[in-house]
Parts: structure tokens; C-alpha cells; sequence
């Protein structure tokens, strides 16, 4: 043994019998990777909701969620990548809740309860300004702006038309013209025009959003009602 290797090895610290190995650092491990990812969403929401698209830095959601910034660039390409995820994640959040809620014993009332769900779920304050924090960046950032919105749509479409198919098997509405497999997404963007679109404008612009939910009821009832009617309508 050399001079420098007998040195280096009385340098370095024994291990008692039984003892581990020190945690190694880096990358974390397959299993946590996904908490990681949902720190780091949670953080970019923040910051979001706090300084705007144009205000949020990098920087900033890599401080809040306690994670280098190599660490969020190798999970997604830049701030824009984030806000979409975030958008994306809260679409996927309101509609996977909405089954837990389908029930009643027709059709009309499960109608109700996912319609009414679904609004409560899209005012809420979290959602209502990221919807704003999207919207104001509409003149600066067209591209984003038009990404976030066909993604929530598409995403918002693909949920509800689940949930509206698996209605439509238990409750024998594939017998309605509206509810077959080829007009089912059409029919789920209506449903979706119908019962939430005017709600979410007045909260959009000011509206104080407990008058609004107060509302809430009346609205889902005749709409859900006249939405089965056109549904059931054959124009013959």
C-alpha cells in the first residue's frame, strides 16, 4: 500500500458493524418522484395566484417548493410548461370528483348533483384566479393563453363525458338520441355551456362569489331541466 492510499484510508471514517450507509443525494427515488412533482405544482400555484404569469419566476416557485431549479427543469421545460400543468392538474382534480357525486335516483337528479358540484368546484377562489391570471395574459401571451384554454376544455369535455356515459348506461338515456357514443361530446359541451358558463362570467368579472353560489340551486334545476328536454327532442 502506498504512502497516499494508507493515508487516505486512515482518513476516512469505519462503519461500526450494522451501521447503514449514508443517504445518498440527488435524484429522489421512483417512489417519491411524484410528491416532488406535486410540491412543486403546489408551489407554482401559489406563486401564481400571487404574482400573476408575468410576475412568477422560476426562481421563486423553486424557493417555495424547496426544490432545485434543475430538479423542476427536468420535469418541465419553463414557465409556461408549469402553468399549463397546474391548469391541468385543477381540471383533472374538478372532474375525478364529480363521480362520487352522481347520485339520485333518475337521471335528471344525478344531472343536478354533478352540474352543481361542478360549478362550486370552478368557483371556488383558487380556480376563479387562475382563470383571471390566464385571462390577463391573453394580450401578452396569446399562445398561452389559447393552450390553457383548449387543454381545460378538452380536459374538462373528456371528464364529464365519462361520467355522463356511465349515466347514460345505468339510467337506459342511450335511448336518447343525445346520449348515443357518436353525439356524446356534443352533447357534453353543451351540458357544460349550459350549466356553467354563466355562473363562472359573473364570477370572473366581480360578482361576489357567496350571492353567486347562492344562486347556485335555482340555476342547476331549470337548466338541467331544459337540458333533458332538448336531449329528449327528436325534431320529428
Amino acid at each position: 500500500m502506498t504512502a497516499i492510499t494508507e493515508a487516505k484510508a486512515k482518513a476516512a471514517p469505519r462503519r461500526r458493524p450494522g451501521q447503514r450507509r449514508p443517504a445518498r443525494t440527488g435524484r429522489p427515488p421512483r417512489e417519491l418522484a411524484g410528491e416532488v412533482e406535486e410540491r412543486i405544482l403546489d408551489a407554482a400555484a401559489k406563486v401564481f395566484l400571487e404574482r400573476g404569469f408575468d410576475g412568477a419566476s422560476v426562481d421563486e416557485i423553486a424557493d417555495v417548493a424547496r426544490a432545485g431549479k434543475p430538479t423542476i427543469y427536468a420535469r418541465f421545460s419553463g414557465k409556461e410548461a408549469l402553468f399549463v400543468a397546474v391548469i391541468e392538474r385543477l381540471v383533472r382534480q374538478h372532474t375525478g370528483s364529480l363521480k362520487s357525486v352522481a347520485v339520485g335516483s333518475t337521471l335528471e337528479d344525478q344531472l343536478k348533483h354533478v352540474a352543481e358540484a361542478l360549478i362550486r368546484n370552478v368557483l371556488a377562489p383558487n380556480s376563479i384566479g387562475l382563470c383571471r391570471a390566464a385571462i390577463a395574459e391573453a394580450r401578452r401571451f396569446p399562445k398561452l393563453a389559447s393552450n390553457v384554454h383548449r387543454m381545460a376544455r378538452e380536459r374538462g369535455i373528456e371528464g364529464v363525458a365519462q361520467i355522463l356515459a356511465e349515466l347514460a348506461r345505468s339510467d337506459g338515456a342511450p335511448c336518447l338520441p343525445a346520449f348515443t357514443a357518436d353525439r356524446l361530446p356534443a352533447t357534453t359541451r353543451r351540458f357544460i355551456d349550459m350549466v356553467l358558463l354563466p355562473m363562472l362570467l359573473r364570477a370572473l368579472f366581480g360578482e361576489d362569489l357567496a350571492a353567486v353560489e347562492g344562486e347556485i340551486g335555482p340555476h342547476v334545476s331549470s337548466t338541467v331541466a331544459f337540458f333533458l328536454a332538448a336531449c329528449r327532442y327528436r325534431g320529428d
